[in-house]
């Protein structure tokens, strides 16, 4: 079975606030996705896009790019419940039920951290069984893809790490103006089932086995 984690891992940090170590991992980051066989073709070519930006863009004027495509409304928000619950009350209790999911798998948020950014919950199923990641996955699909949706309909070349979770989850690719943005064959969902080996897991109540080492996670992103 192919491992998952290096993939999760390059879409989290692609999805993360820009910096400098980011645009040094380059060219990494590239070969792993480009190496990535559940990743069709299409989707790498996205993929491609938003790596040939970044390497073309200064870094101050990818950081102002990246506020501009994610903290200037909720359609895009990478917070995850925030598409789920709004500002109500339920989404703190959603944030406990998550963060108790995350501290089984042992990971630790730093303070102030919040448990549904969509870079950290990636980092998490990383770490975790290919089965249940993409199960996991498969349950935020829909918010992954109105997300991509949302962002492609801007302009923003994130669109396409986003987009990218979907074929990791068994589901169908981003669509936009009734076309398919990957071109790629059907996905075989019977095959994928047997290779991640799928079983029911529920977003919230899933518990997860405790990894040897704790992962932990500090807040790049400057206050503010």
């Amino acid at each position: 079975m192919e491992t998952h984690e290096p993939v999760l891992s390059v879409l989290s940090a692609l999805l993360d606030y820009p910096d400098q170590p980011l645009l040094d991992a380059i060219p990494e980051i590239r070969g792993i996705l480009n190496g990535h066989r559940k990743l069709p073709r299409a989707t790498r070519a996205g993929l491609d896009g938003l790596i040939a930006h970044l390497e073309a863009t200064p870094l101050i004027e990818l950081q102002e790019a990246y506020v501009e495509a994610f903290d200037r409304g909720r359609a895009t928000s990478l917070y995850l419940f925030e598409h789920v619950h709004g500002e109500s009350r339920e989404r703190g209790q959603a944030m406990i039920d998550l963060l108790a999911m995350y501290e089984a798998g042992g990971l630790y948020l730093s303070a102030g951290e919040l448990p549904d950014y969509l870079p950290v919950f990636l980092e998490f199923l990383a770490h975790e069984p290919p089965e249940r990641a993409r199960s996991l996955l498969g349950e935020v699909a829909d918010i992954n893809r109105a997300i991509a949706e949302q962002l492609a309909k801007r302009g923003a070349p994130y669109f396409a790490a986003v987009a990218a979770l979907l074929p990791l989850a068994g589901e169908p690719p981003l669509a936009l103006d009734g076309q398919a943005v990957d071109e790629s064959p059907p996905i075989d969902t019977e095959a994928l089932d047997k290779e991640w080996q799928d079983e029911p897991v529920s977003f919230l109540n899933a518990q997860s086995p405790v990894s040897a080492q704790p992962i932990r996670f500090y807040d790049k992103r400057p206050p503010g």
